[in-house]
């Protein structure tokens, strides 16, 4: 009979208590939303302005991006063969975010519709920071300018926008952190903390070293009376979690290794163990050193005063676990036979971000004496400690702003992704859909889906680790047609005997960018370096001849240096033999030659012809489409007695025929 009364609004009672309830929420919570929400904001348009421009896309982006293509267009788990080199639930969220929001179907590169996911985390992972940093006591002003350095640090950016399984587990992280500190209800928020960090460490594995510090504040936290056993539930949750990875590789019989097949057991080995150390941070060179260098670079500011107020935490009861748990991650940065990996930075940023902001006001606080401490330590001497840390504190900011704004300008109006973009576009055009390419896997998503066969993409680093693809190539880099080389090709190809042989015994066809930019599509020579050159020079030779025959016809219009590029056998051999056919008919004009975008050392293939009038230039044009399948070009445009006609790349050790 309840739920049938209504008020004189005609809303149900129970609904209307709901109304009631919602309303009252908003109410209750309308101060920390108006902090928090601009917060949100921010995080959201900074992340998502010119995300596809800056920074240039990376082999890791589009490896987590193409397995998460796979899961929704192969109905596999990976593009390759799944070796249990990292969980799968990270780009399985990646997935699932793209699936329902079809990014895939609206960004021309893939790797843009994974961005937005990261998009996804990175406003989530804010919002629970601001929760986080309020139920460990700070002020909403606090929270949010938490939310705020966590959003704007440069060193965030760079990799919060960039696709990270990492960037998947953080928000589960705090999540972690939020519901230990739940006031309400602790059977409850143990049992989703722990769900939530078993969720983060199947999401990046190395999220699993904050379990002594979050079960330390658990222990904190927990009711003297039901510890035991709110502690107990939260662990079989989280085994239970654990074990359904276990399960996963039993069940497809790839726990144990064996003959033929991958294991969980020897991925672990290799994570753990036989994976190549970074060595040092303080040695030159070493994989440690540069990612830290590079860290360093985006933003010392932040690195300086985070690794500072994890220290000045330590003394802090409320934010020690937290504290410690930066100090440790920080510590582990600098075992001299570990592996460090490059986003390793990412799961200490959000921590760092409110531990800066934490510290900061309790040093206001002390300044102003409105702090209360259980320590020895006296008002006098708080006060002086706060002053000292605030002061340091102005000073940083003082440097960062401008720091920050010539960063932030970069990743806001820079496009370094441009080059990738280009390299793209000339393969997508240019390039045969029954072509073999070994490539850089940010762009393996977008070729598969241009046309080229799933089989004839490789991924360079499967080149030689997959059993699968070793079967497809029984002879290696030979059997590949292109080597479309990026920084990571270049660098972290060399550990490659097959990678490093398709890019000494290969030529450039067209170049994008420059320094790390740099992307190179690469016409692979199966015969050999050395057999290659001798076959290139003969095909330039045989290029000098027939254009040097050309220059020399009376019908031929053009200035000295036109004709140079004929003599010197820069031009297509197939553009020079059509154009002797053209001439045979009627004089023409040849302006100067120019490369195709991209397109450096490789004969023109574009030439434009200027005929008398119109009624000529439909003449020129007729002449060639009656040319033989050899002579014919791929394209060719009028515009009035201009014609412009484009031949398709061809390999630059064909040697010139005669027209027939």
């Amino acid at each position: 009979m309840t739920a049938s009364i209504t008020h004189t609004t005609g809303i149900p009672v129970r609904n209307a208590e709901s109304f009631s309830g919602v309303r009252g929420w908003f109410r209750i919570h309308a101060a920390s939303l108006g902090w928090l929400l601009p917060v949100l904001v921010v995080t959201v348009m900074v992340q998502a302005w010119n995300m596809s421009g800056t920074p240039q896309r990376i082999d890791d982006e589009g490896t987590y991006t193409a397995q998460a293509w796979a899961i929704l267009n192969l109905g596999e788990i990976t593009h390759y063969t799944y070796w249990y080199d990292h969980p799968p639930l990270g780009w399985i969220q990646i997935a699932g975010y793209t699936s329902l929001t079809g990014a895939f179907a609206r960004y021309p590169f893939a790797v843009e519709a994974a961005r937005e996911a990261m998009v996804f985390f990175a406003a989530v992972s804010a919002l629970l920071l601001f929760v986080l940093a309020r139920r460990l006591g700070a002020g909403r002003a606090t929270a949010a300018a938490a939310g705020l350095v966590f959003a704007l640090s440069p060193l965030a950016l760079q990799y919060h926008r960039t696709v990270y399984i990492d960037n998947v587990a953080t928000p589960w992280l705090l999540a972690a952190f939020v519901l230990v500190l739940s006031r309400r209800q602790q059977l409850a928020g143990f049992a989703g903390a722990a769900a939530c960090l078993g969720i983060a460490v199947l999401s990046k594995e190395t999220y699993l070293l904050a379990l002594p510090f979050l079960i330390w504040m658990a222990v904190r936290r927990a009711d003297k009376t039901t510890r035991r056993y709110t502690l107990s539930v939260a662990g079989a949750v989280l085994t239970v979690i654990g074990g359904g990875y276990l399960l996963l590789a039993a069940v497809k019989g790839e726990l144990l290794p064996g003959a033929g097949r991958v294991s969980l057991l020897e991925g672990i080995t290799y994570q753990l163990g036989s994976r190549t150390a970074s060595g040092s941070v303080f040695e030159g060179g070493s994989l440690a050193n540069q990612a830290a260098a590079q860290w360093w670079a985006l933003d010392p500011v932040f690195i300086v005063l985070g690794s500072a107020a994890a220290v000045v935490g330590l003394f802090m009861r409320r934010v020690r676990p937290i504290a410690a748990m930066l100090v440790f991650l920080l510590a582990m940065m600098f075992r001299p036979n570990g592996y460090l990996p490059v986003p390793y930075v990412i799961m200490l940023v959000p921590f760092a971000a409110l531990l800066v902001a934490y510290t900061v006001e309790r040093a206001v606080l002390a300044l102003i004496g409105r702090t209360r401490s259980r320590s020895r330590i006296g008002g006098v001497t708080r006060r002086g400690l706060g002053a000292t840390w605030a002061l340091v504190t102005a000073a940083a900011l003082v440097v960062a702003v401008p720091l920050w704004g010539s960063q932030l300008r970069g990743f806001l109006l820079g496009n370094l992704d441009l080059p990738m973009q280009q390299a793209e576009q000339w393969v997508g055009d240019n390039v045969p859909k029954s072509s073999r390419l070994l490539v850089d896997d940010a762009m393996w998503v977008d070729l598969v889906q241009d046309g080229f066969a799933r089989n004839n993409v490789i991924w360079y680093y499967k080149l030689d680790t997959d059993a699968a693809v070793q079967r497809q190539s029984p002879n290696g880099w030979k059997d590949s047609d292109y080597v479309i080389t990026t920084d990571s090709m270049r660098t972290g190809g060399n550990s490659s005997q097959d990678v490093s042989l398709a890019i000494r015994n290969s030529t450039s066809v067209a170049t994008f960018g420059t320094g790390d930019q740099q992307v190179d599509v690469r016409r692979v020579h199966a015969e050999g370096e050395a057999a290659a050159n001798e076959a290139i020079t003969a095909a330039t030779n045989g290029r000098k001849t027939i254009g040097t025959e050309l220059a020399a016809n009376p019908a031929l219009r053009a200035d000295a240096g036109t004709t140079s590029q004929f003599r010197a056998g820069q031009v297509d051999s197939r553009a020079v033999l059509a154009l002797g056919q053209v001439l045979a008919d009627q004089s023409v004009s040849v302006e100067r030659f120019r490369p195709l975008a991209g397109e450096t050392g490789q004969p023109f293939r574009r030439l434009v012809v200027q005929a008398g009038d119109r009624a000529e230039a439909e003449r020129v044009i007729a002449t060639f489409a009656a040319m033989s399948d050899g002579l014919r070009p791929a394209d060719v445009e009028q515009d009035g007695d201009r014609v412009v006609v484009t031949y398709a790349p061809t390999d630059p050790t064909t040697t010139p025929t005669s027209a027939s």
